[in-house]
Order: structure tokens, then sequence, then C-alpha cells
């Protein structure tokens, strides 16, 4: 059972992949890569922004301690010229109290300006990469098009193509169609023209009714002709239709075709 759950993994996962294969284009993946080193480039220089805030406050609180440290100090000066050494000492006191901070942040200015130079190093690297991914990217992408499209040229120039496959089998089945029709309606005509195949609708004749209805079409006319040839030679009508009759008895003893020899 192990066996087969591995086995069935395995094609789950090649079956997968091959889809995905199918479904990826590599010109959407280079643009969703070449977006995400966009968003990192934007984080690098969000921080070095960030440290470069961060150092410019601890410059102005320096400025803001020296400052006070100068005033201290002139503050002392003039205790001690004034006789007040006890002044002149806590001025003192109190300025060698801001040194100490000042020395605290100066070495974190140094720190921070480190940070921001390493990271504005970084983001100069890394901006230098982004813009040599972007122009690799554009000739990927622009050289994947041409080969997908002279690919597809050829597939229809040599009718392999999905598309062109189709409109090939549908040309076949229609000719196949035609060609069945064709051959069922002159089999229809052949059994129709043999007898073989009745016309249900009584229209058909064979042979013999023809005949017979041509030998009555002919006869009608005969007796109207007698009948006109009596009245141009004065006769009556009526002989001319005798005389007809005549001549059809006359032919009814004609041997006829259909008779045996």
């Amino acid at each position: 059972m192990s066996g087969v759950m591995k086995r069935m993994g395995m094609i789950f996962r090649a079956k997968a992949n091959k889809a995905l294969d199918r479904a990826e284009d590599p010109r959407e993946t280079l643009d969703y890569s070449y977006q995400k080193q966009l968003e990192l480039l934007q984080k690098v220089r969000r921080g070095v922004a960030d440290v470069a805030t961060s150092r410019k406050r601890l410059e102005l609180q320096l400025n803001q301690l020296q400052g006070q440290s100068t005033k201290l100090e002139d503050q002392g000066r003039k205790a001690l010229a004034l006789g007040r050494e006890d002044l002149a000492r806590e001025a003192l006191s109190r300025r060698a109290a801001l040194q100490q901070q000042v020395t605290d942040l100066e070495t974190q200015h140094q720190t921070l300006q480190g940070e921001e130079e390493k990271l504005t190093l970084a983001a100069q690297r890394l901006q230098a990469k982004v813009d040599a991914f972007r122009t690799r990217k554009e000739t990927i992408k622009a050289t994947y098009t041409a080969a997908q499209a002279q690919t597809r040229i050829g597939e229809a120039f040599s009718g392999i193509s999905e598309e062109m496959g189709d409109v090939g089998m549908a040309i076949q089945r229609a000719e196949d169609k035609t060609a069945q029709l064709q051959a069922r309606a002159g089999a229809i005509d052949e059994l129709l023209a043999s007898g073989a195949l009745d016309d249900q609708s009584g229209m058909a004749k064979d042979d013999i009714a023809a005949e017979l209805d041509r030998i009555s079409g002919g006869t009608d006319v005969e007796l109207e002709l007698q009948r006109m040839k009596a009245e141009l030679a004065g006769g009556s009508p009526q002989q001319a239709i005798e005389g007809g009759k005549t001549d059809e008895a006359q032919q009814s003893q004609t041997p006829h075709k259909f008779d045996k020899q």
C-alpha cells in the first residue's frame, strides 16, 4: 500500500509539473522577478533613509549639547571672575556631564554614519544589478516572443499546429461526408433506373407503361389530325373519326416491339 501511494504521489507531481510547465510564461516569470527586486531595492533605500534620519537627529542633539557645554563654560568663567568659585565649580561639573553625553552621541553618530555608508553602497550595487537584470529581462522577453512567433508561423505553414490540425480534420470530415452523400445518391439513382428500388411516390413508370402512354397520346393526336383533314376536305367530323379508328385498328394489327418474336 505504501508503494502504491508513493507511485500515485510521483505520478501526481509529474502531471502537476507538466501542467505548470505548460501554463508558465517565461516573460511573466521574469517580470515578477524584476518586480520583487524593485521591492527589495525600495526596502534598502528606505533603510538608508531611516539611518540618515537617525544620524541627522543625533547631529542636532550634539549641536544642542555642545551649545550648552559652551554656555556652562562661559558661566563658570564669569562666576570665577566674580569670586564665586562654588558656582564656577558647579558649572564645570555640569559641563563635564554634558561632555560625557556628547562623547556617547558622537560614538553613536559614527556608528550610524558607517551603517549609512554600507547601506548606501549596498543600494548602489543592488541598483546596478536590478538595471542589468532589467536589460537582460527585456532581451530574453524579446527573443522569446520572436521565437514563439516564428514557431507559430512555422507550425501554420507545416500544418502541425493544434489549430491547423483542427481545421485539417474538419476539412477531411467534410470531404468524407460529401463523398459518402455522392456515393449514396449515385447508388439510389442506379437502383431506381434498374427497377430494383420501387418509387414509393408512384411517379416512376416501367418501359411498357411508358410505351402505352406514348401510343395513347399518339392516337389522340392522329384522331385530331384526321378530323381536321376531313373538315378541310368537306367531310363530316364523324367520318374523320371513323377513318381515324380504321387507322388505329390497322396500327393495332401491326406487331409491337414488345410482342414475342
